[in-house]
């Protein structure tokens, strides 16, 4: 199939030299017209990003569209535009809704290129006296325009090599509605193409299995394409995604949503492409794309299996999403209709969003276990000795485990203040001069209401997500300092506070101590109650926050790999942690405490309410290779995996991967260079993964029996 054809060419082009010309185009581009408004000039600008980098097509390519013309020859070459272009022209980044979006890829298939073209006519004539709208409108029509070219440039080159059929595809999309499957992913292929163009980062496919399917159907009952050719086509656009890697280095985290509900009814929406998605991934065995999967009580277990298959490649995705939960955490804040809950995707690595209706994701890190460590020294972090939090009372006086919540939570509620001050600093930017025409085409209503995606032309105001740093460390060091210093009393919360400082030097038998407490992944209460007081806090503490549009401030308990950085911002933990190690991975068990089984592990893992964590979670596991290939053993992992669910578990990701061969691959990394392990909401290659990444993923606990 052209998929291995195309694979090989990929991994086998030149390189071209690295001078990157987008930059130059787009300050061409952007200086053309300087007496126009900013927006304008910006649109100009993307235009001429679009249309003069050179097309590259693959001799085996079915589906058209390349990042190679991001470089150009050095004799192009602008080493000023670079800088410009970040300092005067972009500003805008992911913290501030840049990037991290799903497009409105159904609405733009089924209008076409010219059906666009003919809303933002229609929208100009309505918005015709506010010169302001029109400028933003004429922005919009212009990158569209742009677009139509591109589709054509591509379509003249791939005549000149005799590629009839893509060269037809090209021409008709550049204009017209898609009407054929090839056509509707030749379109969102080449606007996701687009971009990167943009320097834009983790732009999401959304649920592809369904606005994909109406086209895949008609095909298939008119006899025109093939379940293998469908795959196929798949691939080769997927596989596309191993340029980034190879031009720019590192991969794009790309999210594709399959299976879940139907946003009308809440019936299983799991069809024919969900299987061919899940088939074309495993195919191209690449880190990306991110492949998410919406699990609900009424998904065919078939599908759970094919999941697991897959994940028991050594892939480690699809992550397995709790389509009940995720609905019920997005529908909670009762700013979003139940149909577009039901129609949420992923973006990024598990962040829950409303495609096309809503702006770019944001999302940054609140050092959750930092705050116990400010409780128990009045605010004074111990690493460097100064006053950072408040002031509010002395371990000393501090004489039952109610006193120190309270304490605890006045720190917790002081960082979320600083913290939200700090978020919305950095989204206080200069809107006006700062929009997205071409982005905006994809969002809803900005054509309608002549708004940039982030001054109110989208449905839905912009969310943030706080992510809330190590659960487990957090779960475990509150049951330690309830059960050593209030129930069993063998030392006060003052010593217990000078243990940690000293790093348990001088102190191992009270570090024995502290890691022989109860822990959470157990089903052991009294830790895990700590656990769902931690989600239950954080999202009470946040819930009262909004964005600097107004929009909800969600929590996450997901970290990716922040766990190592935020554990290195905080000493020794009152669950036996030494200072300034990993803390634990988003919502799972500290690393190796979880020794009662996966049951167990489960168990506790649903206890917490995470409909309150409307972001997401992530929770990694990790199986043997046997407990995929063995049929029965596949089939109790998927029995467990929907209880897990059916308890409220939000998410699970897992891998498989041995702990022998990941050892044995940190010594002779030459022997696993295509090796893809799941890291914590992303995969990648674990030999191009940082060492302490490497000994993170190799630390998790290993179930090797159901």
């Amino acid at each position: 199939m052209s998929l291995a054809e195309l694979k090989n060419e990929i991994n086998s082009c030149v390189i071209p030299p690295k001078f990157l010309g987008i930059y130059t185009n787009y300050l061409i581009g952007f200086n053309k017209n300087p007496e126009q408004s900013n927006v304008l000039r910006r649109a100009d600008a993307i235009a001429e990003v679009f249309t003069k980098h050179k097309k590259h097509v693959y001799k085996n390519d079915k589906i058209l569209g390349s990042i190679m013309g991001i470089y150009c020859d050095k004799s192009e070459f602008n080493p000023q535009a670079e800088e410009i272009f970040y300092s005067q022209i972009k500003s805008r980044y992911f913290a501030n809704c840049f990037d991290h979006y799903a497009p409105n890829y159904r609405k733009f298939l089924k209008d076409g290129v010219n059906g666009t073209i003919n809303n933002i006519k229609d929208s100009l004539e309505q918005h015709k006296n506010d010169r302001d709208r029109v400028d933003f409108l004429n922005a919009t029509l212009k990158v569209t325009k742009a677009l139509s070219q591109v589709l054509l440039e591509y379509a003249d080159v791939a005549e000149k090599m005799g590629k009839t059929e893509e060269s037809t595809i090209c021409r008709n999309v550049a204009t017209n509605a898609p009407s054929t499957f090839k056509e509707a992913l030749q379109l969102v292929v080449m606007v996701h193409i687009l971009f990167y163009y943009e320097d834009r980062f983790a732009m999401a496919f959304g649920r592809m299995d369904q606005y994909l399917y109406p086209y895949y159907r008609a095909d298939k009952e008119a006899g025109k394409i093939t379940d293998e050719e469908a795959c196929d086509l798949l691939g080769c656009s997927f596989y596309k995604l191993a340029e980034f890697r190879r031009l720019r280095g590192g991969d794009d985290v790309c999210n594709i949503a399959i299976g879940g509900v139907k946003p009308q009814d809440g019936s299983d929406a799991t069809n024919e492409l969900s299987y061919l998605i899940l088939q074309a991934v495993n195919n191209c065995h690449i880190p990306g794309p991110n492949l998410s999967a919406k699990i609900h009580k009424n998904t065919p277990q078939e599908f759970v299996d094919e999941c697991l298959k897959v994940i028991g490649t050594g892939l480690g995705y699809p992550a397995l999403m709790n389509d009940d939960v995720n609905i019920a955490s997005l529908y909670r804040y009762g700013v979003y209709s139940l149909e577009d809950c039901r129609d949420y995707c992923m973006v990024g690595c598990i962040e829950n969003f409303i495609q096309g209706k809503q702006p770019p994701w944001s999302d940054d890190r609140y050092n959750s276990p930092k705050y116990i460590e400010y409780a128990l020294n009045d605010g004074i972090d111990p690493l460097n000795g100064r006053q950072v939090s408040i002031q509010v009372a002395k371990a000393e006086d501090i004489k039952s485990m109610d006193e120190f919540i309270d304490v605890l939570v006045k720190h917790m509620e002081f960082g979320a203040k600083c913290y939200i001050d700090q978020i919305h600093k950095v989204n206080d930017v200069d809107a006006v001069n700062l929009q997205q025409p071409f982005l905006s085409i994809f969002c809803d209503d900005c054509i309608q209401r002549g708004l940039d995606i982030n001054m109110g032309g989208a449905i839905y105001p912009p969310a943030h997500g706080v992510a809330v740093m190590g659960l487990g460390t957090f779960a475990d060091s509150l049951a330690a300092i309830e059960k050593l210093v209030f129930v069993d009393k063998v030392m006060t919360l003052a010593e217990m506070r000078d243990i940690l400082n000293a790093n348990f030097v001088g102190h191992e038998k009270a570090r024995k101590m502290m890691l022989d407490c109860p822990k959470y992944g157990n089903n052991d209460d009294f830790a895990d109650k700590w656990a769902v007081w931690f989600v239950d806090k954080h999202a009470e503490i946040f819930d009262k926050y909004r964005t600097f549009n107004g929009g909800p401030v969600y929590i996450d308990v997901a970290s990716n790999t922040d766990n190592i950085p935020a554990g290195r911002e905080i000493g020794a933990t009152p669950d036996g942690r030494l200072a300034r190690e990993e803390l634990s991975d988003a919502a799972s068990p500290t690393h190796g405490v979880d020794v009662n089984g996966p049951t167990a592990t489960f168990l506790s893992l649903s206890k917490p309410d995470f409909t309150k964590s409307a972001t997401g979670s992530v929770v990694n596991q990790k199986y043997p290779p046997i407990m995929f290939s063995d049929d029965e053993k596949r089939k109790k992992l998927g029995a467990l995996i929907r209880v897990y669910f059916n308890r409220g578990g939000q998410e699970v990701q897992i891998n498989s991967v041995s702990r022998e061969i990941l050892k044995d691959a940190m010594v002779n990394p030459q022997k696993y260079a295509s090796m893809v392990v799941r890291v914590s909401g992303f995969s990648a290659y674990y030999t191009e993964l940082g060492e302490d990444v490497q000994l993170d993923i190799l630390k998790r606990t290993e179930h090797e029996s159901i």
